[in-house]
């Protein structure tokens, strides 16, 4: 069996460098084959192989993942009605709701403690830029130790990828909260609990098709 010998496959269904690690992995324990090089922007990887590897070969080892080879059977779906995306998306939303919930109304309580005075347009502000900074770090946090990023990478595509979802999160999720309390955080109040969880699911379901459409459309996610 000559050595050498490259193949080039389409997958489809990557979204992430964990995603292509998995690939990478599944497509090397192959038998015949020597290394493998995944593209994830082009979706694209290249075999090299002692022998040509079947393509039935590589869909039953792709098949207990979500990965498909480009071309092969599949359902066909419209495209908003694919749930494995609606999943993951939803996923990543939940990841930026966490961070942005964090600085969001953590300055809103230390500003209601400490700087009572300050204008309610103000502490919206405040809290927006907050929510917005803790929920960049805590995805570039994941980007580093969950995808292996490094550090520049993670946080240059947690910002790229992830602001304009931030930003409709913490204006949909503070309009909510403002609507129903005046912004003002009770806690001894049964009310304002029932309005916290609320605003946080306005907040999530805000940019929940934004992001599944940059996923499905661009194939781009960063968790």
């Amino acid at each position: 069996m000559k050595s050498g010998m490259t193949q080039t496959l389409k997958i489809e269904g990557m979204t992430c460098a964990g995603c292509a690690a998995k690939v990478e992995h599944v497509l090397a324990a192959l038998t015949g084959v020597e290394k493998v090089v995944v593209n994830l922007e082009q979706a694209e990887v290249k075999m090299e192989t002692h022998h040509t590897i079947s393509q039935r070969t590589i869909v039953q080892a792709l098949a207990p993942y979500r990965y498909r080879l480009a071309g092969t059977a599949a359902t066909p779906v419209s495209f908003w009605s694919d749930a494995r995306v609606w999943k993951r998306a939803a996923f990543n939303t939940l990841n930026c709701l966490i961070g942005c919930s964090l600085g969001d109304f953590a300055m809103i309580l230390y500003l209601q403690a400490y700087h009572p005075n300050v204008t309610m347009t103000m502490q919206m502000i405040l809290a927006v830029l907050a929510g917005l900074a803790t929920s960049v770090l805590f995805e570039t946090t994941l980007l580093r130790f969950r995808e292996k990023f490094a550090w520049y990478a993670a946080l240059r595509t947690a910002f790229s990828m992830s602001f304009i979802s931030m930003v409709a999160m913490e204006v949909v999720m503070n309009a909510t909260d403002f609507m129903i309390t005046g912004g003002k955080a009770a806690f001894g109040n049964p009310m304002y609990w029932t309005a916290l969880a609320v605003a946080m699911v306005a907040g999530f379901m805000a940019p929940l098709p934004y992001n599944y459409y940059k996923l499905k459309k661009y194939n781009k996610a960063c968790h």
